[in-house]
């Protein structure tokens, strides 16, 4: 198996303690799109489902969007780490060039579409649970997008339950995104080329430009501020909601 850092493995251990995340009996399905993420994420729950002290299993599923991907290396990486893999084919890239508006997101239309997918099959195949590759950088970004986009309060919890009844976990969502990008580094461990995603082909109108100068924005404020992200992560920990204006969190009975 790939060497995973103490620090990651003890981070990933106490966010799952603290949200039972992964439990005794779960089957729980793990979107791997073979980025760094998904592939170190994957890779942490085959170590877990061999020291934890309760018995669960897992698989990952990869979406197939259509576009010719070769995905035999990532078959091959699954094989060598004993994860158990699958890999599910779609028209999504076509269903984007036909249905997506002009200027819209790329980004979030493919989104729903993968996650979709995967739901269906996770349902259909008896999991309870989807685990999705979130990190901490990937909820600071989404906060951040939120507020100066959309006019919310909003980011991305460690767990919750879908509509379809299905739980969603983020076990990475205490991680740093570099922490990742050490981890593949460190292992030599190929990734996904830019050729297999949607948003990056070369007809793409809307590139994902907006997160990416949310990421530049969070990278230039942590170089002022070191602490940053360890201030972000408690202060996801910690809202204070009637501090804000919503009616439906103000304490102003009597008034």
């Amino acid at each position: 198996m790939y060497e995973i850092s103490k620090k990651i493995l003890n981070v990933v251990g106490r966010t799952n303690a603290a949200y039972n995340l992964i439990g005794e009996g779960d089957r729980v399905l793990v979107g791997l799109s073979g980025g760094k993420d998904s592939i170190l994420l994957s890779c942490i729950l085959a170590r877990m489902q061999a020291h934890a002290p309760f018995k669960f299993s897992f698989k990952a599923a990869t979406v197939h969007y259509g576009l010719n991907e070769d995905l035999a290396w990532l078959t091959k990486l699954c094989q060598e780490q004993n994860i158990p893999h699958e890999i599910l084919h779609t028209n999504i890239a076509q269903t984007i060039r036909e249905k997506r508006r002009e200027q819209s997101s790329y980004c979030s239309f493919c989104s729903r579409m993968r996650r979709g997918v995967l739901y269906n099959h996770a349902l259909e195949n008896g999991f309870n649970k989807l685990a999705i590759a979130h990190h901490l950088d990937d909820a600071a970004e989404s906060f951040f997008m939120n507020f100066t986009y959309n006019g919310s309060l909003r980011s991305m919890p460690p767990i919750y339950k879908a509509e379809n009844g299905l739980f969603v976990i983020r076990p990475l969502i205490h991680i740093r995104e570099r922490q990742s990008i050490d981890f593949v580094k460190s292992q030599n461990i190929p990734t996904a080329p830019d050729c297999n995603c949607p948003a990056k082909q070369p007809d793409s109108d809307k590139p994902p430009i907006a997160r990416l100068a949310t990421k530049n924005f969070l990278r230039e404020m942590e170089q002022n501020n070191p602490r940053l992200f360890t201030s972000l992560k408690n202060a996801f920990c910690n809202l204070h909601a009637s501090s804000f204006s919503d009616h439906n969190f103000l304490d102003a009975q009597g008034a």
